[in-house]
């Protein structure tokens, strides 16, 4: 018989984006961890802003969980890890509770997690109930109960509580005065907030949380899997340089620990500090980002753009994804319309725009299989260079994402998921293959 692990979970989802899911789950996360309980986070679905601002608030690392970028395997592995580890697991859904193939609905299913409803109660009253009960019963999920965010009044609370009939309001939080910035991709990273554990401090303080009804929650069962089969070290004796800093920050790190088990050493370096890629580095990648907001520091890098000519010109194999693959273009427009001359290696030209120019789920087909990932970009490429391969759009197998080849250059929009195919992955970091 297979072991399990009993640990208190919920998954926090809503009925769309914009009802405040990502603050919410931040304030219980860090209202858990302040009353002295080990807590883990996880976000449903593609996403490296979120996840950023939720470690901040639980202060332990925050993973990937999607059925189909991360796999129903590594899913269970990595809640049966939390679950050793922790007193309570939080998973934050994506956009509303049925959107996607898969959902957050079906994550919650799968691993008979409950759901913990966040509904906007600034509009509403006893509709309140409605909603959550068609949330409730559509699917069917489980439903734990509720958090009602910008809530008025303690009436309005009880208004809110009684339209929910059989189903708990488990916590409110006000209307705030100050809310976590945005911009573009997402939230603006915490590291650029300055009172950020001031913010989340208050948003801990300010839900009001029933302790009976926490006392109540089952406690979720989860499988242990069998030890996963050490990986072949198909990347021993690399050195993959990454780069690392407020203009290369989007990565998973997931793809970091596939790197390593695959038998690579890690280095890592800063474009925007000028920093040039490591002497002893035999593969380069650029994860995505900001660029486009640190445009103008990254056009004067000289060193750093004259040591990324020198590594293509060298052979080394080089994995730009999205803000990675725009600094290594000839020109980058940024928002303002201003244009910066990058480093040149994929000729053309990037521009943001208003309109977002790609979002989704996607797979890249390989020798070695399927690897898979997303997309999310507000910028578009011209170029004349004929793409070497398209991504595939997950689940209507449409066209997605070019995939570029430029001697030892791998570039796309496209954001991998290393895990889903480490071997795709060590062929992509081989000079071989470059």
């Amino acid at each position: 018989m297979a072991a399990h692990i009993e640990v208190k979970a919920l998954l926090v989802a809503a009925v769309s984006s914009g009802q405040g899911k990502t603050t919410v789950t931040a304030a219980l996360a860090r209202k858990l961890a302040r009353q002295g309980k080990r807590v883990r986070v996880f976000k449903c679905g593609p996403d490296f802003i979120d996840p950023m601002l939720l470690e901040r608030a639980s202060g332990a690392p925050v993973r990937s969980l999607d059925l189909w970028m991360v796999g129903h395997d590594l899913c269970r592995r990595q809640l049966a890890q939390a679950a050793a580890e922790a007193d309570v697991i939080l998973i934050e859904g994506v956009m509303g509770l049925y959107d996607g193939t898969p959902s957050s609905a079906d994550l919650s299913r799968e691993f008979g997690v409950p759901v913990m409803a966040v509904i906007d109660a600034g509009a509403m009253a006893q509709t309140a109930g409605a909603l959550v009960h068609g949330l409730r019963d559509y699917g069917p999920v489980e439903m734990a109960g509720v958090i009602a965010n910008r809530v008025a009044s303690e009436n309005h609370a009880k208004m809110v509580a009684a339209s929910l009939r059989d189903i708990p309001l488990f916590a409110t939080l006000p209307r705030q005065a100050k809310s976590l910035p945005e911009r573009h991709l997402g939230l603006v990273l915490p590291g650029e907030v300055g009172d950020i554990d001031q913010l989340l401090d208050n948003l801990a303080d300010q839900l009001v949380f029933d302790d009976a009804a926490w006392e109540r929650l089952r406690p979720v069962r989860i499988e242990v899997p069998p030890a996963a089969e050490p990986q072949a070290p198909l990347l021993a004796g690399q050195t993959i340089a990454v780069a690392r800093d407020p203009a290369f920050m989007f990565i998973y790190p997931a793809n970091l620990d596939t790197l390593r088990q695959l038998g690579a050493t890690l280095t890592f370096f800063s474009p925007l500090a000028g920093q040039p890629v490591p002497a002893e580095a035999t593969a380069v990648y650029l994860p995505g980002g900001y660029p486009e907001l640190h445009a103008e520091a990254l056009s004067q890098a000289s060193t750093w753009q004259a040591s990324i000519r020198s590594a293509h010109a060298a052979g080394l194999p080089i994995v730009a994804e999205c803000g990675g693959m725009m600094a290594l273009a000839d020109t980058l427009a940024d928002q303002a319309g201003a244009v910066w001359a990058m480093a040149g290696l994929l000729p053309g030209a990037v521009a943001m725009q208003a309109r977002l120019a790609g979002l989704g789920s996607q797979g890249l087909t390989t020798a070695q299989g399927v690897l898979r990932g997303h997309t999310f970009h507000y910028s578009k490429l011209e170029t004349t260079v004929e793409p070497a391969a398209y991504t595939i759009k997950h689940p209507s197998a449409v066209q997605g994402e070019a995939w570029y080849r430029v001697g030892s250059l791998a570039a796309s929009y496209f954001h991998a998921y290393f895990p889903s195919n480490p071997a795709a992955v060590a062929a992509l970091f081989s000079r071989s293959a470059a």
